[in-house]
């Protein structure tokens, strides 16, 4: 009898530490499936990086989108504004040449580097925020909730993947060392509204190595108030 009731309070106090690690991880995926699930948002992101830092800075990305519609990027690079239509998987980006989808603005031009062909690239393996979210909470090593903000370190495997990416045609990615990385979400009323995610580590691509410490903010406005409108030619190009 007393073996049992042992066994019987372990198992509870075990259960108790289970629930106690993953339940703010559930939390967060909930708040981002919740977000999700709303008929429509805005969001803005902006990356920064330390002034010695040099190298590429992109300017910020405003975007809208609907549930089972159209998400409708604007994003500056520099001097220029690209434009951007993603539904399901597909889309269609702006170029000079008028709207081209995303698997014709990727075809090899002739060598050499292509902003367009990179830019399509990267929106091939673009995520919504809820999507993109709930990913950086899987990949978090122990989220905790402390004064109303989820935070906690990114796993090794998890940075590395995000400091990742794949090249058109099947090609692989560079390679990635001393990978780290944190990650924090606010969230109201059950719903996302707000995550901010650093990455920092050396990235290897064609001899070439890079030292990347960057942090992407990424703010949800008008949930429920957006209006998406994508111009004719983009849609038919997205199809």
């Amino acid at each position: 009898m007393k073996r049992n009731i042992f066994l019987s309070a372990l198992a509870l106090f075990v259960g108790s530490l289970l629930a106690a690690d993953t339940a703010p991880k559930d939390d967060v995926q909930a708040a981002a499936r919740k977000l999700a699930d709303q008929p429509n948002y805005s969001w803005k992101t902006t990356v920064t990086m330390p002034p010695a830092g040099g190298g590429f800075r992109p300017g910020p990305t405003d975007g809208k989108t609907e549930k089972g519609g159209f998400a409708y990027l604007v994003m500056t690079r520099g001097d220029n504004t690209i434009e951007a239509a993603l539904k399901g998987g597909k889309g269609a980006l702006k170029t000079e040449d008028g709207w081209k989808s995303l698997a014709e603005a990727t075809q090899d031009d002739g060598g050499g580097f292509s902003p367009m062909r990179f830019t399509a690239m990267m929106l091939q393996e673009y995520q919504l925020p809820a999507a993109q979210a709930e990913d950086l909470a899987s990949k978090a090593k122990d989220l905790k909730l402390a004064d109303g903000v989820y935070s906690s370190e990114l796993t090794e495997a998890g940075a590395k993947q995000l400091l990742s990416f794949r090249r058109a045609g099947g090609g692989g990615g560079p390679e990635v060392s001393n990978a780290k990385g944190s990650v924090r979400f606010w969230v109201k009323d059950g719903v996302l509204s707000k995550y901010e995610f650093k990455l920092q580590g050396t990235v290897s691509f064609n001899g070439n190595d890079r030292d990347v410490d960057r942090t992407t903010t990424v703010e949800i406005k008008d949930v429920g108030a957006t209006k998406v409108s994508v111009p004719d030619e983009a849609a038919k190009k997205a199809s």
